[in-house]
Order: structure tokens, then C-alpha cells, then sequence
């Protein structure tokens, strides 16, 4: 595939005047323009490159494969292909939510390719497994919402909106996450729901070697507190930073936090992650 094809594929959007790479990644029913109020900060140190995954956003959707995208691994070969096209090295990987599960599956096919990951609102798996595991919902309950997708998907997005952004003086935000909701395919979004909310990939996280973050907002209705001191335990050499912003989208409702974490988080040596 011609590096212009992926690039148009997904999107890819490149600013800054820094050389080192800093890959951006969105969350479920977003897009890279989430990324709107945190990205420009690194502009001055880094090379910030945003994308859209295969279906959303201004991605190319006539490249949608459902079996190519029927699991998380197919989004994080999006990642590779990008990191191929561009000849990235060193790459500094910014994921939201399902992002930062796939920048870490992509990581562990090619960590050479990655010096950091910064995990923003990530969770392994979504599914209680009790007693052992508890991420936050019963299998029934996540079925019930992916249910209530296909019978009433307008219904669904302004029923989750508010409560992922969970700011309600500012309805504004929540709005912004319904009306991305409404604006990405159905189909698409559905089938990217399921392998969100149903993957399960704990069993890949001793797999990661690249140093990461594991930002977690203090009231995130989808992630739980106790899955950050989970993911620290799973992955050598990361650290957690406890933030005070609350909801699942810390970037666009609190991005100077989300800045300040991560800024402090690049001026550690690397020696001192690893």
C-alpha cells in the first residue's frame, strides 16, 4: 500500500517543529479534532500527527473492511501502517480510551518502533470477570447498551453522551460528543462499539516492553480507579498520574490538566522509566 493511500485513508494531518513523532490517537465515535485543544501544545517540541481510524471522522470510509476491523488488531495495523508510511521512529503514542489498547497491541508488534505510550482513560476489559476481575460492567449490561444501539441509536447517543463526558455545567461538551456519535456511520460505529466494549485484552499487557502513563481521571464512568493501579501492576516500567478532571474525556473537558501531565511525564529521563 502507497504511502499516499494510508495517509488519505486515515486522514493523517502533520503540524509542529519538533522531529520527534508524537502520534495521536481518538476514542470510540470521536475523531482526531478531539485532539483540538491538547495537540498544539507539543507543537513546539515534537512532530504532532493526527489521524482517523478506517470510519470515522474524514477518513476514507470506502476502505472499511468489517473483517479487517472485527477486532482491535486491525486498528493497531492503522497504527503500523501509518508509522511505515511516515518512516516514524521513536514515536511518543497518545491514545484515548480503546486507543490506548491499541496503541499498546501495536507496540507489542513492533516496539521499536515506540519510546512512550500515554494511556488516557484506558481500560483492559470492560467486563466484570468476578471475583477476580472487576472492570466496571456485566456482560449483560454491556450487551444491553450495544442492544439499545440497534433499536435506538439516536436514543443511545444522547443517552451515553452525558453521562462519557460527565460535565453537566457545561452541556455544551456533551453535545459535541452526541452529535460525533451521529455523525460516523451506524454500521461502522456498532461493529467499533462491540470490540470496544467486548475485547479483552489482559492477557496481551505483560507483552508491552515501551515505558507508559496511565493517565486516570477521578470520576470516569466507564473506567474505574482500581483498572489504572491494574494496568500499572500488568505493564513494566509505567507509572500512573491520578488527575483531577473528571469524565472519560479529560482532553476536551479539562485539556490544561492534560497537558501538564503529560508535559511533566516527557521531562522524565528515559532512564528513569525503564
Amino acid at each position: 500500500m502507497s504511502q499516499d493511500t494510508i495517509i488519505n485513508r486515515n486522514n493523517v494531518q502533520i503540524s509542529g517543529k519538533g522531529t520527534q513523532p508524537m502520534l495521536f490517537g481518538h476514542g470510540f465515535g470521536c475523531d482526531q479534532n478531539f485532539w483540538r485543544f491538547v495537540a498544539p501544545a507539543f507543537e513546539e517540541d515534537y512532530r504532532v500527527i493526527l489521524f482517523d481510524y478506517v470510519g470515522s471522522g474524514k477518513s476514507d470510509r470506502k476502505a472499511y473492511d468489517p473483517q479487517r476491523y472485527s477486532s482491535l488488531s486491525g486498528y493497531a495495523q492503522d497504527v503500523l501502517e501509518i508509522c511505515q508510511a511516515l518512516d516514524l521512529k521513536d514515536v511518543v503514542f497518545v491514545g484515548h480510551s480503546v486507543s490506548s489498547m491499541i496503541g499498546l497491541l501495536a507496540s507489542i508488534q513492533a516496539p521499536g518502533l515506540f519510546s512512550r505510550l500515554i494511556l488516557l482513560g484506558a481500560s483492559p476489559c470492560y467486563m466484570n470477570e468476578l471475583p477476580t476481575y472487576q472492570g466496571g460492567f456485566d456482560r449483560a449490561d454491556l450487551e444491553g447498551l450495544l442492544g439499545m444501539m440497534d433499536k435506538n441509536y439516536l436514543g443511545w447517543a444522547n443517552y451515553v453522551a452525558p453521562v462519557a463526558m460527565k460535565n453537566p455545567d457545561r452541556p455544551e461538551l456533551a453535545l459535541e460528543l452526541e452529535a460525533s456519535f451521529n455523525a460516523t456511520d451506524h454500521y461502522i460505529m456498532k461493529q467499533f462499539a462491540e470490540i470496544t466494549f467486548l475485547s479483552d485484552v489482559r492477557a496481551a499487557l505483560p507483552g508491552v516492553s515501551v515505558p507508559a502513563l496511565i493517565m486516570q481521571p477521578a470520576d470516569d464512568a466507564f473506567v474505574p480507579l482500581h483498572i489504572a493501579k491494574y494496568l500499572q501492576w500488568q505493564l513494566t516500567g509505567s507509572t500512573v498520574a491520578w488527575m483531577k478532571a473528571t469524565g472519560h474525556f479529560p482532553h476536551l473537558s479539562f485539556p490544561d490538566e492534560t497537558i501538564q501531565v503529560i508535559k511533566q511525564y516527557l521531562a522524565q529521563p528515559q532512564s528513569v522509566l525503564s
